[in-house]
């Protein structure tokens, strides 16, 4: 026996009948640029808010100095980057045991290199480390060194900057190309 079309398909199928929150042709339209750029402020705001960081280290440095591999400065660099994580982590507040406020925990870009660095160095000490990665042609993936809940993604350049200011008390520029240099001014 064939299945009957119910006589009101055509309207639960129509666009217009989906949720406008479920709608994502809706909500990834041009007219909705304002609410999506308010959903990635309230989105990372109301997470570090929750976890109770109340102050940053920026932490800047370039994507392409490695650990090992590279030449003898760069393996240098990276562990410098490091250890000013892991120091700041220790001495900054960033550690809190019982629940209480964090300080000047280190927030960084959130891509590879000396960012990867200092988040790494961050958590070597035992502290949250945040990664604010922003969505670039060439798909940048997060280090593996930010803790997961405290990984961010944004699309809009300007509210990831704003993001990164907001909270800072400090910022630690290391040696790095123009992306360091646009993060820096």
């Amino acid at each position: 026996m064939p299945e009957q079309k119910k006589p009101n398909a055509a309207q639960i199928a129509s666009p217009s009948f989906r949720l406008a929150a479920l709608d994502e042709d809706f909500l990834l339209g041009e007219s909705m640029r304002g609410v999506r750029f308010l959903l990635e402020y309230e989105k990372a705001e109301q997470i570090l808010k929750a976890r109770r960081i109340k102050s940053t280290i920026v932490t800047f440095g370039g994507a392409r100095v490695l650990e090992s591999g590279g030449p003898e400065q760069h393996a240098l660099w990276y562990k410098e980057a490091r250890t000013f994580g892991r120091v700041a982590s220790e001495r900054g507040g960033a550690i809190c045991d019982n629940g209480g406020d964090l300080f000047n925990v280190i927030a960084t870009g959130g891509g590879p290199g000396l960012m990867e660095a200092a988040n790494r160095g961050a958590r070597d000490a035992g502290a949250p480390t945040i990664g604010f990665n922003i969505r670039l042609p060439h798909e940048q993936e997060p280090n593996a060194y930010t803790t997961p809940e405290l990984t961010f993604n944004f699309h809009y350049f300007a509210m990831r900057k704003m993001h990164l200011a907001m909270r800072a008390n400090g910022l630690v520029v290391f040696p790095g190309g123009f992306g360091t240099l646009d993060e820096m001014f």
